[in-house]
């Protein structure tokens, strides 16, 4: 716990603090002082502790920095694409791919949850404790959330109008009239007991429920419980390349008519021999009619694939590029229009797309003309395509 106090302007506050109005405590009623995790403080120097606690800030930061070396934040672009990776079926049917938490009381987990989270619980103490059938140091991805977590800071802030507050058996008072308490989330809270269990870092997702479900309502769920064969049947929705904007998927996606809704998916870049029975307008669809081989000619269509993503994606109008299984083809367009929208090397290209869609995988053929499309944007072959990684 710590207390701070400040003047009535936000410009003040602490970088990231995430306001919290569940909690309350009266000027007379503090809970217990944690030394490893409470500072009372003040601008310039404090009549409480006579130093001057500017100059401690920065390293009470660094410290709980320190501490929290084992947890990560995770956007909700990321979380949304961990729940969407697949081979033949959803990688969610996998027993060990991914734990998710929802670390925010009962009442609001039953309201609506993520799809597939389980409630964090908690012992008598208000502990969080480690869920049960559930081997989290065989985990890959351990992802714990709160209703908006915006930093690992994890602080709330929750502001009171009083000029007197009363610590143990001492009395801090001037001339200030906003004190505000800082406190932990319960998503750091949550992760930094799994953190203890896991081999991998724990993930915190920034901006919490509110922020995810503005953005994927459609996996907003009240089921408590999946049975094995409903997890095998999830359909995967596209990867998110660029949030809301360019997505990448498979053949049976471009034809989901409610998957075009959830993204706002206006336009398709179809990379694959097959024709989409799904029927867009005129003008917002570019087909590239090329087989997934390594002689195949997609360096000719580089260009005009660029220039289509460009003129069609915008806010609430995304693009979808696909081919059959939303592997090779796709991937390589993908990668070459990354190339050119960022002006960024092969490689880099490479690792975003790899990052969003970790299966993915152009074909050799592809790849030299990846390198190719590298030299025509940027001027040089930057990338030594010779590494076994590509």
């Amino acid at each position: 716990m710590r207390l701070e106090n400040h003047s009535a302007q936000r410009g003040c506050l602490f970088p990231g603090a995430v306001e919290v109005t569940s909690q309350r405590h009266s000027a007379n009623h503090w809970p217990q002082r944690c030394p490893s995790d409470s500072t009372l403080y003040s601008s310039g120097k404090s009549s409480v502790t006579g130093h001057n606690q500017d100059s401690l800030i920065p390293e009470l930061r660094r410290s709980r920095q320190r501490n929290m070396a084992e947890l990560v934040l995770c956007t909700a672009t990321e979380l949304y694409n961990t729940l969407n990776q697949s081979t033949k079926f959803s990688k969610l049917a996998e027993p060990n791919y991914l734990c998710l938490l929802d670390a925010r009381s009962k009442r609001e987990y039953n309201e609506s949850h993520i799809i597939t989270a389980r409630r964090a619980k908690q012992n008598e103490d208000n502990c969080f404790l480690v869920p049960e059938s559930v081997e989290l140091d065989c985990m890959k991805y351990c992802v714990v959330y709160d209703s908006r977590t915006d930093s690992l800071d994890g602080e709330g802030r929750r502001m009171i109008f009083n000029t007197s507050i009363k610590i143990a058996a001492m009395t801090y008072s001037n001339k200030y009239h906003n004190i505000y308490i800082f406190f932990t989330g319960p998503a750091i809270q949550c992760a930094k007991v799994m953190s203890k269990v896991t081999r991998l870092p724990v993930l915190v997702l920034k901006g919490g429920y509110e922020e995810f479900s503005g953005y994927y309502h459609f996996f907003r769920s009240q089921k408590v419980f999946w049975m094995p064969q409903e997890i095998d049947e999830f359909q995967p929705h596209p990867i998110e390349i660029l949030p809301g904007l360019l997505y990448m998927g498979d053949l049976r996606q471009a034809n989901d008519r409610h998957i075009q809704k959830d993204l706002k998916i206006k336009s398709h870049v179809n990379v694959s021999l097959e024709i989409t029975h799904l029927f867009l307008p005129s003008g917002q669809v570019l087909h590239i009619p090329q087989p997934d081989l390594c002689d195949s000619d997609l360096l000719t269509f580089f260009p005009s694939a660029c220039q289509f993503i460009d003129s069609h994606m915008a806010p609430n109008c995304a693009v979808l590029v696909f081919s059959k299984l939303g592997i090779s083809r796709s991937s390589a367009v993908l990668i070459a229009y990354i190339i050119h929208y960022r002006k960024c090397t092969l490689q880099e290209a490479w690792n975003h797309v790899l990052k969003c869609k970790t299966n993915m995988r152009p074909n050799r053929g592809f790849v030299q003309q990846l390198s190719k499309w590298e030299g025509t944007v940027l001027g040089h072959q930057l990338t030594d395509i010779s590494d076994p990684r590509f």
